[in-house]
């Protein structure tokens, strides 16, 4: 039986409750140890695919203190900046656990982060300690930044601490007694940024650790029997929605595989059958390459609940996956500043295509540039009531008090992205408020044409961004990779052009269609339209 039976009962009686202190480390994670002590936690695959770890709670919770007493050896503080850059490896459990214990305040970096964006997050947060690898290292010392304290995992290096080193003579008991209030800042995650410079989205203990039990309860629908699969760098807010908080939280195990570049989706549905993975949630990007795939020679059979988030999912990809595992990879939403904010649910009818409704804890609205709540099916801002403030929104934008101003006014928290919600209370998204188009007086959002394009077979991923147009202000132009077997020819490129007229209203058909190997993303697999309309 799914968690939610009553979506309305339970949006009318769910709280979380926030105590005056709280501290994830030592009230989840050493809860759990102390209860059930051989309790699977976390399911660790080495980059071969093959080998496999397996920690227990008490087991994570002794590594956690352990790092912890590293980190405070070695002259780590409360309110301390760490910049973390680790791949998939129980080193970066290790360290976002010792400094959460302590109340330092880890910044988690993508393995994919160059020197001067490391530079940039070093000296925008004013860090003083580094927690990385031996790549990590080289880029951390390319950028010149002077740092108190270099930690390195798995290798030796001059200036740098090795971490497996300084590590094993620590005890395995708590470094901090009742060390953290609820509202102490516990992590600094970067935005993605799509238009601008990353901003720093700071965090507090109770509000992330106890909040994201509404991302794991609810929309991945987890019990203390899961195994849960969210596949995510370590760098970016999707390890700490699937890898971390709310599933540590109910007492559900984590799989993780520490893969190297691009992953191997055989190997990677393979391992949900081998392992018995109860739970997976992938970025969209990831679904629309497995529905290329023959998905009738993988065991689903553990397989019980699936979620997407990242970018809405297309409808014709959920059914595939549908057809093919028995299972409707319920869409969710939400940002680096929030947990989830909106999804799909088991207990609910699904609308292909819609984001799904208002998860338990969250008031959210469609509202216009005032704050006023727009009529149903009018489109607006996706915006989240902030009197009462809700468990899961960030604290702010740390440092930038003009963009706190835009986005926290009026009594609502503006998310920056545009949708409408229809008479059922389901929520449909648009895009990003600077991502719609607007054509000959036609506001056009890049999602429902990039929807339409996909349902094409020859397509396999699309973007869709607006083109300066002297006549029109902006046409629509269309970036597409095409499937196997298709080759880009003028002919292809009408035929897809009909195609979206006869699926869609035919003034958001794409007037270009350019076909490309690879749309661009950023870390964390959104397609980066600001690129493609520089381009275009």
């Amino acid at each position: 039986m799914p968690n939610m039976v009553d979506y309305d009962e339970t949006r009318r009686t769910f709280r979380l409750d926030v105590p005056e202190r709280f501290n994830y480390t030592l009230d989840v994670v050493d809860r759990w140890a102390a209860d059930a002590p051989d309790k699977l936690a976390l399911v660790a695959i080495e980059p071969d695919g093959h080998t496999a770890h397996r920690y227990s709670f008490a087991d994570i919770a002794a590594r956690a203190h352990r790092a912890a007493h590293l980190l405070a050896s070695v002259g780590v503080r409360k309110g301390d900046r760490v910049f973390v850059q680790l791949p998939r490896v129980v080193e970066w459990y290790e360290a976002l656990l010792g400094c959460f214990e302590l109340g330092a305040v880890p910044m988690p970096g993508t393995t994919l982060l160059m020197p001067r964006d490391i530079e940039y997050r070093i000296g925008a947060a004013d860090a003083t300690v580094a927690v990385t690898d031996a790549t990590g290292a080289e880029r951390v010392d390319a950028t010149g930044v002077n740092l108190a304290v270099k930690l390195i995992v798995g290798a030796d290096r001059p200036g740098w601490i090795r971490w497996e080193t300084a590590i094993a003579g620590q005890p395995p008991t708590p470094a901090a007694d009742d060390p953290t209030a609820a509202d102490d800042p516990l992590l600094i995650y970067f935005t993605s940024g799509t238009t601008a410079y990353p901003k720093m989205v700071l965090h507090t203990h109770a509000s992330y650790g106890i909040g994201h039990e509404i991302t794991a309860r609810f929309w991945h629908d987890l019990g203390p029997d899961d195994l849960h699969w969210t596949v995510s760098d370590t760098g970016w807010a999707k390890a700490a929605w699937g890898k971390l908080f709310g599933q540590w939280r109910l007492g559900a195990a984590v799989f993780m595989w520490n893969v190297v570049g691009k992953p191997d989706l055989d190997r990677m549905l393979s391992l949900i059958g081998e392992h018995r993975v109860t739970s997976f949630c992938a970025p969209p990007t990831l679904y629309r390459a497995f529905v290329q795939m023959d998905l009738d020679v993988y065991d689903w059979s553990s397989l019980r609940h699936c979620t997407s988030a990242g970018e809405p999912l297309n409808p014709e990809v959920i059914e595939v996956w549908r057809q093919a595992t028995g299972l409707y990879p319920y869409d969710g939403y939400g940002q680096t500043e929030t947990v989830n904010l909106v999804a799909n649910y088991p207990c609910l009818p699904i609308k292909p295509g819609s984001m799904g409704k208002p998860a338990p804890g969250f008031d959210v609205e469609i509202v216009d540039d005032d704050g006023n709540v727009v009529p149903r099916g009018t489109e607006g801002h996706i915006a989240v009531r902030t009197d009462p403030r809700p468990v899961g929104l960030f604290r702010e934008y740390w440092r930038d008090e003009q963009k706190n101003a835009e986005v926290f006014r009026n009594g609502w928290y503006y998310t920056g992205d545009r949708a409408t919600m229809d008479e059922d209370g389901y929520i449909w998204f648009v895009g990003r408020a600077d991502d719609v188009i607007l054509s000959a007086a036609y506001r056009i959002g890049p999602f429902e044409v990039e929807s339409a394009l996909i349902e094409h077979p020859a397509v396999a991923e699309a973007a869709v961004v607006g083109k300066p147009d002297p006549d029109r202000g902006q046409i629509v132009k269309a970036f597409v990779v095409l499937a196997a077997g298709f080759e880009a020819s003028d002919d292809l490129a009408r035929e897809i052009q009909d195609h979206v007229k006869s699926v869609t209203a035919p003034y958001k058909y794409p007037r270009e269609v350019e076909f490309v190997d690879e749309l661009p993303k950023t870390i964390s697999g959104k397609i980066r339209r600001v690129e493609l309309r520089a381009r275009a």
